[in-house]
């Protein structure tokens, strides 16, 4: 080795360790780990889920499925509470996805929607009247800021009862979970509320006709 590369080998690995440093100092962990799916498991329909150029690739192969992020495995499902989670996604034309928090295995149907917690909609087809960064069946938008089948972001905020979903850094929706909200949602989103002690966060395969792709999931939790 020319003598004269050892001062810039070793600069360029202390940047890289204070790079890492940096990521753990401002609490981010990213979930995904751009190779395989260690750490997440499917509640139907594993084959709705593989890894395809460094990213998840979701597509419900008959009915609907979730992929749950369950960390270690060491225990069922990883709760969150409070915190900040940013996904970034882009959907083939026509597609149909969404994020799920706060939320856990229970499914309301045969076609094995889940009962419980928060969808933040992702949605480019265009007869769906929910769009992209909608909170599903709450907080609905009738027009989807991005184009979804170019690279986008989501971040969603959950602080106490407050709930903020942006996209591309553009507020869509911010909504306080009044204390009654259950007495508010009709009889099969009775689900639809923050769950006390946290809940999971999991992606969303919809259907055969519907394929989206997801190249990070990051999360830093807040007090």
């Amino acid at each position: 080795m020319n003598l004269l590369t050892r001062p810039a080998l070793v600069l360029t690995a202390l940047l890289g360790i204070f790079a890492l440093s940096a990521r753990a100092a401002d609490g981010w962990r990213e979930l995904f780990n751009g190779k395989d799916l260690t750490g997440w498991k499917a509640n139907a329909y594993p084959d709705s889920w593989s890894i395809v150029d460094g990213t998840i690739r979701a597509h419900g192969t008959k009915q609907s499925s979730h992929l749950f992020f369950i960390g270690d495995g060491k225990a069922d499902l990883v709760r969150f509470k409070n915190f900040e989670l940013e996904v970034v996604a882009r959907g083939e034309p026509e597609a149909n996805s969404g994020v799920f928090i706060h939320t856990d295995y229970v499914t309301q149907s045969e076609a094995l929607r889940l009962s419980h917690g928060y969808e933040i909609q992702l949605n480019s087809i265009k007869k769906e009247k929910r769009k992209t960064g909608s909170l599903y069946a709450v907080v609905d938008l009738d027009k989807s800021p991005v184009d979804e089948t170019k690279w986008f972001t989501v971040r969603i905020t959950v602080q106490g009862p407050r709930i903020v979903v942006q996209i591309n850094g553009a507020t869509v929706v911010d909504y306080t979970e009044p204390p009654d909200a259950k007495a508010q949602r009709t009889a099969e989103r009775k689900g639809r509320v923050l769950n006390p002690a946290g809940g999971a966060i999991a992606l969303q395969g919809h259907d055969p006709s519907s394929v989206f792709y997801f190249k990070s999931v990051r999360v830093r939790e807040l007090p």
